[in-house]
């Protein structure tokens, strides 16, 4: 079965990587899971001063020199370097929290001194990666120690048993010599039952100890989801500068398309027609047979309304008159024309405020029309069902076809060419929509568009 869902990824969100399991609560100790955690906290310890140090540089380093030009390109470049901080504890968060963060859009350039000086200094995601590496500062030392403090102590006191007896001698207040931990002026763990309390004391220290570490780097992946991956407005940007590509490319092949077929098929038929009337005009200047004008006249006519015909269909492909009149009349004159039998069914509250935006009709239209031709030349369907309703502010588009199904997406591979299912994804991606597939071998094949219902004033008749 292939089933493609095209949308766009939520901003400042983690995802576990597969085969992830929760240990339970008595393996939780030995569990590999735990051990990478503490590795994890063991590390970031370790380069916490180190970044602490480098996010409190490039703040005052900004501050202070920043009246200068040098000053300000080489406060840029500081900041910027907090990118490869950010990469680092995401690496981090991937190899041992199994958290899979994304990573920001690539810095680029803008023309021009000034602006890529302002992009440097002004660079969120850098700024972001600095006020990790600050705030992760006071938290990386304290969940070290507590986490340590609970292993350290938990085993400590499981094995007392075992090594109390290399302690010194202390004299109590009993006038005694003992051996052990001492706790207040005479109270000293050197009995059965007090070194069993101890032993019972560690072994709970030692199964709490993977749920405080637990709860630490939590934090750790809240703080590296919320400051080291994309926000939702550069996302944003990153999908529109994708969507813009992809929205120009497939215009660019639309031209492309018209001018072959204005070349191969009506300019070759209007030269044809000319050259067909002049050789009629040369007939009756030279006197010749009239009935021999007249039939090359006759060509000539049928030929010009043929290249009618023709450009007639090619401004449908541009825009079809139908949807001068709304969607549901468009689509309904579609169906009559497919090669096949198409059923079409339209909820009357889509166009219950008026006319969708001119954008929106034409995407809708031409996805309609796009998975209707492919499924008479691809499906080798018997029939079409087309259901378009409005669905909580949105407009979803349904058309499903008993064809063979098998169909899938096909990603560009940077020849520029992509299929029609492809740049059909990439239409409706430019207005916020999303593209579902579900095509199992055998059939059917089902593709569920939706589409942003913004509306535009109806125009009078």
């Amino acid at each position: 079965m292939t089933t493609m869902t095209i949308d766009r990824p939520a901003a400042g969100t983690a995802t576990r990587r597969a085969g992830h399991r929760e240990p339970g609560f008595l393996t939780a100790p030995f569990a590999s899971r735990t051990w990478r955690e503490q590795g994890y906290l063991a590390l970031v310890l370790l380069l916490a001063p180190f970044a602490f140090t480098y996010a409190v540089f490039a703040v005052s380093l900004t501050a202070g020199i920043a009246v200068t030009v040098v000053g300000l390109v080489v406060s840029g470049g500081v900041v910027l370097g907090g990118r490869g901080w950010g990469g680092a504890y995401r690496g981090l968060a991937r190899d041992l929290l199994d958290v899979d963060v994304q990573a920001p859009a690539p810095y680029v350039r803008p023309r021009g001194f000034w602006r890529t000086v302002g992009s440097l200094i002004g660079d969120a995601t850098g700024w972001r990666a600095l006020l990790f590496m600050v705030v992760t500062f006071p938290l990386s030392v304290l969940s070290f120690v507590v986490s340590v403090t609970f292993l350290a102590t938990g085993l400590g006191a499981l094995t007392y048993g075992i090594w109390y007896r290399f302690l010194p001698e202390q004299l109590g207040t009993d006038g005694e010599l003992h051996r052990g931990a001492q706790f207040g002026p005479g109270y000293f763990v050197d009995t059965p039952p007090r070194i069993a309390l101890a032993a019972l004391a560690g072994l709970v220290l030692l199964f709490c100890w993977p749920w405080i570490t637990r709860a630490f780097t939590l934090l750790f992946r809240v703080l590296t989801a919320g400051l080291l991956s994309p926000t939702r407005a550069s996302l944003r940007v990153a999908e529109l500068e994708r969507s813009r590509t992809g929205t120009v490319d497939d215009a660019d092949a639309r031209l492309r398309s018209i001018e072959r077929d204005l070349h191969d098929g009506t300019q070759a038929r209007l030269v044809a027609v000319a050259m067909q009337l002049g050789e009629a005009r040369e007939h009756l200047a030279d006197g010749g047979d009239v009935t021999q004008a007249a039939e090359l006249v006759e060509t000539a006519h049928t030929s010009t309304k043929e290249a009618l015909t023709e450009l007639r269909e090619l401004a449908r492909g541009i825009h079809p008159p139908a949807l001068d009149s709304g969607l549901t009349v468009a689509l309904e004159t579609l169906a009559a024309r497919s090669p096949l039998p198409v059923t079409v069914d339209v909820d009357a509250g889509v166009e219950a405020h008026g006319r969708l935006a001119p954008a929106v009709e034409s995407i809708a239209y031409f996805s309609v029309a796009e998975l209707v031709t492919n499924a008479a030349k691809h499906a080798r369907a018997a029939g079409v069902y087309v259901l378009v309703e409005s669905v909580g502010g949105m407009v979803r588009i349904r058309v499903r076809d008993d064809g063979r199904g098998g169909a899938r997406v096909v990603p560009p591979d940077g020849s520029g060419l992509r299929s029609g299912l492809a740049g059909l994804a990439e239409r409706v991606r430019s207005v916020d929509g999303t593209f579902d597939l579900s095509s199992p071998v055998g059939g059917p094949t089902v593709v569920t568009v939706t589409l942003p219902s913004a509306t535009s004033p109806s125009e009078p008749a």
